[in-house]
């Protein structure tokens, strides 16, 4: 074959025949066009095939979750925003949850009575967790009182009775 144009084809498009010729075609040259080559040598997709059924965005999620192993932690997180359902209103207004750490459950509490009640109450705080959040993981409870006032200021304290022994 020789390198002449016919003289009805414009030269530029001989141009470009005879670069096509030369370096193929530049289509199948792109980054994906593996990809598309086998993508249209393979069965055609059908939207609503095999595997391909439309799914909530919940299901989506709770798989994508389950997969990553963030069950746990979404679980303690379900767990402090629904610490009123768990105890009470009235309870949950004088304690809340602060953390979960290796599987106790702190409770801060408004004060000693309210932290003594939930002490009392913490075998049937437990089943409810345990019935409602067993991905939570949470085998105990922890339930502090508000802390009493301190005069020790700093890393060392010296002992005694404090700033009341040098009155009067």
């Amino acid at each position: 074959m020789t390198d002449e144009v016919p003289e009805h084809v414009p030269e530029h498009l001989s141009v470009y025949r005879r670069l096509r010729r030369a370096f193929g075609n530049p289509e199948l040259r792109s980054p994906d066009a593996r990809r598309r080559r086998r993508a249209a040598d393979a069965a055609p997709s059908e939207p609503y095939g095999l595997g391909r059924e439309p799914r909530g965005v919940g299901d989506v999620l709770f798989a994508v979750t389950s997969a990553r192993g963030w069950e746990s932690p979404i679980a303690r997180a379900e767990l402090v925003a629904s610490w009123p359902d768990i105890v009470g209103v009235d309870t949950a207004a004088h304690a809340s949850p602060i953390g979960i750490e290796d599987g106790v459950l702190t409770v801060q509490c408004d004060s000693t009575a309210w932290a003594q009640q939930l002490r009392l109450m913490n075998a049937t705080v437990l089943a409810s967790i345990a019935e409602r959040f067993p991905a939570a993981q949470v085998e105990a409870a922890r339930f502090l009182a508000p802390h009493a006032p301190s005069w020790k200021h700093g890393p060392k304290a010296i002992p005694g009775r404090g700033p009341r022994d040098t009155y009067g």
